[in-house]
Parts: C-alpha cells; sequence; structure tokens
C-alpha cells in the first residue's frame, strides 16, 4: 500500500514519484484504509438505542453475592480470542459461578492454578450435532465466538460467525440454557451493504427467534486490546483510538476489560426483558460501573 512504480515505459524521472509524493501517497492511502475500517465495521448503530444499565451501582456486591448463592453454571465459546480470555479471568476472579466450561475446537492450556477447575469440551464445529452433550446443563452461556474475512475468506467468516455461531445457540437452547449473551458489532444490521455487518445482523435476529428465557446482545464499537494475533489493519485502528480524547473515542472504541466486566455486570443484574441490545456507550456505562466497587 503507497507504493510508488517506475514508469515502464522508461520516460524519465518526471514520471517517477519522488519520496514526497510517496509519502503523500501513503499517508492518504492509510487514511483511506482508515475510513474505510470504520464505516465497515463500526458504523453508528441501526437499531434501538442503548441497552439497559445497571441503576444503583452500588447494589453490585450484593447482585453478585446473590448471583453466587444461586450455584449456576456457564459455558463459554471462543475463550482463546482477546475478549473470550479476559472474560474468563474475570468469571474466575469474581467467582460467579459453581461450573464454567469451554467449548472449542482445540484444548487450552492454562499455568496458573486458578484454572484448574474449567472443564474443556473439544468439538468438531462441522458436526456440532455430534456434540450436542458438551452444550447441556449449563445456565448462561456466553458466545465471543468469531473470525475475519482476511483470514478465513468470505465463505469461512460466514460459516464460523452465522453458521457455528447459530448451531451452538440452538443446542445450547435445547440443552437447557436460560441466558444467552452474544458479542456482535457496532453497526449490526442484516441489511447492511457490507458483508460483515450484515452478517451479524442477521446472526442477532436469528439467534433470538430461538427464544431463550433471556438473551443479552453486544454491540461495542473497535476493541481496546493487545492481541496475541497480528491483524495489522485492526493494530492501526486501535492505535487512532487509543490516541484519542476519552470522550470522543468514547462513542467508537471500548477495551475489552470493559466489555467483559459490562457482561457480567449485567448477568448478575436480574432483567425483565426477554431480550437486551447494549451498544457502545451502554457498554462503558455498563462496564466501569463498579471502578471503585471491587467483589
Amino acid at each position: 500500500m503507497g507504493r510508488g512504480d517506475a514508469d515502464p515505459r522508461g520516460r524519465g524521472d518526471s514520471l517517477i514519484p519522488g519520496p514526497a509524493a510517496l509519502s503523500a501517497a501513503a499517508a492518504a492511502a492509510a487514511a483511506a484504509a482508515l475510513l474505510a475500517a470504520l464505516l465497515l465495521l463500526w458504523l453508528e448503530d441501526a437499531g434501538p438505542g442503548a441497552g439497559s444499565s445497571m441503576a444503583k451501582t452500588e447494589a453490585l456486591p450484593k447482585l453478585r453475592e446473590d448471583f453466587r448463592m444461586q450455584n449456576k453454571s456457564v459455558f463459554i465459546l471462543g475463550a482463546s480470542g482477546e475478549t473470550g480470555r479476559v472474560l474468563l479471568k474475570e468469571i474466575l476472579e469474581q467467582n460467579l459461578f459453581s461450573k464454567i466450561t469451554l467449548i472449542g475446537r482445540r484444548k487450552l492450556t492454562f499455568d496458573e492454578e486458578a484454572y484448574k477447575n474449567v472443564n474443556q469440551e473439544v468439538v468438531d464445529f462441522e458436526k456440532l450435532d455430534d456434540y450436542a452433550s458438551a452444550f447441556q446443563g449449563h445456565d448462561v452461556g456466553f458466545c465471543c465466538l468469531g473470525t475475519t474475512r482476511k483470514k478465513a475468506g468470505a465463505e469461512g467468516f460466514v460459516r464460523v460467525d452465522r453458521d457455528y455461531v447459530l448451531k451452538s445457540a440452538e443446542l445450547a437452547k435445547a440443552g437447557g440454557c436460560k441466558h444467552f449473551n452474544l458479542l456482535s458489532s457496532k453497526g449490526a444490521d442484516k441489511s447492511s451493504n457490507f458483508l460483515y455487518l450484515q452478517v451479524k445482523g442477521e446472526v442477532e435476529a436469528r439467534v433470538e427467534e430461538l427464544q431463550f428465557e433471556r438473551y443479552s446482545v453486544f454491540r461495542p464499537g473497535v476493541l481496546l486490546c493487545d492481541r496475541q494475533e497480528s491483524r495489522p489493519s485492526e493494530w492501526l485502528v486501535r492505535k487512532f483510538f487509543g490516541s484519542l480524547p476519552e470522550s470522543w473515542a468514547h462513542g467508537y472504541s471500548v477495551p475489552v476489560a470493559t466489555v467483559v466486566r459490562a457482561m457480567l455486570n449485567n448477568a448478575v443484574n436480574p432483567s425483565g426483558k426477554k431480550k437486551e441490545l447494549l451498544d457502545n456507550n451502554a457498554i462503558h456505562d455498563l462496564g466501569k460501573a463498579d471502578d471503585s466497587l471491587k467483589p
């Protein structure tokens, strides 16, 4: 990107971009790529506005204690990814569930003692019906499953982010899961012309049709984290938002740790709604509700 090629017709130096022109072209290309990424991945939400928020942050410790007393079980899909990894760590630190199960295509290795009682179910996502037992007996489910078009291709992306997620949700519902939490994206819209946002919106709608007792959808903007997997374009976008004043970046980006805390703060807070849609601002508010209140 931003590379200048010498004129193949050999008509002299006047047709060959100089260093200044190359720098300008590189800057313009980077700006264009950034703008395209923002439009593609993090447009303003087309659906309902902010989701529910905690009325009284002072109630969180009591809500967590009440939640622990219920001895609920939980499964996590996508625990090898950035959000899933942080989610698992936070769940263990808060000691919210009596049983924790990771469902994935490979077994994860943990060195810390805190992870010794974490159960792992290795499944083949192409044959999930053969692994229905892995989804049985969980009260709460968190789905952080996803890939990218660049990594898996268009068909692979659709297969993971839509087909795998939907089939997992179906099996979870059949297995008794009452509260399903889906990590989606800002701007998700099944009518979008952008494949990424279209798939995210489609899977949101199709999971809703399963009629979980409680269904929580999280639509974060740019996830700010130090991703273990190298994705140069995402690194550029994260650095851009990380350099902005917090008041401006608030609507378009969010740290992964804040997303995770929002997920858990929402889970322990009883709700009479069958569906909750939390946009980026709601995630910020809920995820930071207990900055001074540790369990």
